[in-house]
């Protein structure tokens, strides 16, 4: 694929009693959880559908589908993992990542530079190339009631 790619990625899981969180990679000491078939990190789903998207390979039900048993309590590293190898496959890497966490609780800040560093690791890319910010909902909507966190990401693809 010849010039620049963008893409955009989305994913909203509920929230369940008992910790930890796990988002971008890492666990977060909190006493909720996002449910979800795999581990339900639901930053790292939003950057493997930015990913897919951004190179029309799909997105990250198509490539891991909640109907696979395989795919029960899946680390999504190994998704983000195989989301690249496939747009390597295209002959396309990633050159950054915006994100946004939507939680009332935990507080993003204090976990930013860990899951950007472990997000970093993942796409082979410096840590400076991916941000993380945190946003809460006003105590307004599922968010704002601490039933669910959403993540949002967009990303750069570049020519290999």
């Amino acid at each position: 694929m010849d010039g620049f790619r963008i893409g955009i990625g989305v994913d909203i899981h509920r929230l369940g009693r008992g910790g930890p969180l796990r988002l971008g990679g890492i666990d977060i000491p909190h006493e909720k959880s996002a449910i979800g078939h795999s581990d339900g990190d639901v930053l790292i789903h939003a950057v493997v559908d930015a990913l897919l998207g951004a190179a029309a390979l799909g997105d990250v039900g198509q490539m891991f589908p909640d109907t696979d048993p395989a795919n029960k309590g899946r680390d999504s590293a190994e998704m983000l993992t195989a989301a690249c190898e496939a747009i390597a496959t295209v002959g396309l890497k990633v050159s950054n990542i915006d994100c946004v966490v939507l939680a009332e609780r935990p507080k993003i800040l204090p976990h930013r530079q860990t899951i950007r560093e472990r997000l970093a690791e993942i796409l082979g890319i410096e840590p400076e190339s991916v941000w993380i910010k945190g946003k809460t909902g006003e105590r307004v909507g599922p968010i704002g009631q601490e039933e669910a966190i959403e993540a949002q990401c967009v990303a750069l693809l570049v020519p290999r």
